[in-house]
């Protein structure tokens, strides 16, 4: 999944749900917003920032996967990046007994404040080194909450959108261990 800015078309999320698929986890790469949303959004920016209705699309897709019976067994956990990182994590906190682990890739957590004392799967927060404001927000959301593990790893040399030469090879690199230390 992911937030604003890009699709499961992106070059970017592909190659993190590649990377992970390489390291023996399954993936479900798919868009929070509609067609129609995105091509409005392209125009107001109000929807990429509708957490209420990102994260009640991740927790429809998560009931999808727990009545579909090619998946009900599996152990899940979220990748989010920007926004779609605050729909993980307020998802995670909906699905509790059954997310695992969560990753969030320059992604959003103040905007998920009210659920993040309540989130108890792992949670790996993600951010490029030259993102100072996100780093600031990450920094602030992991201080509210209870999670008894949590960590905030900061890719040095990128910018929030890991293009530069290696960062997004980290980032998949890590994700990729946190879930298959936790999944």
């Amino acid at each position: 999944m992911h937030g604003s800015g890009s699709s499961r078309h992106s070059p970017r999320n592909q190659y993190v749900a590649k990377e992970l698929q390489r390291g023996g986890l399954g993936t479900l790469l798919f868009d929070l917003l509609t067609v129609e949303e995105e091509r409005v959004d392209m125009l107001t920016r109000h929807l990429r920032f509708d957490i209420d209705l990102l994260s009640k699309r991740l927790i429809d897709t998560t009931n999808w996967l727990l009545h579909n019976p090619d998946t009900e067994e599996l152990n899940i956990g979220y990748f989010g990046s920007s926004t779609g990182a605050a729909a993980a994590l307020i998802a995670a906190k909906e699905h509790s007994e059954t997310v695992k682990a969560v990753v969030s890739r320059g992604g959003r957590p103040d905007l998920a404040e009210s659920a993040m004392m309540y989130v108890k799967a792992p949670t790996l927060l993600i951010v490029g080194g030259e993102d100072t404001q996100v780093i600031d927000l990450n920094r602030w959301a992991l201080e509210r909450t209870t999670m008894p593990e949590k960590e905030l790893k900061i890719v040095p040399g990128a910018t929030h959108l890991f293009e530069e030469p290696g960062t997004l090879e980290e980032v998949a690199r890590l994700a990729r261990e946190w879930f298959k230390k936790y999944l």
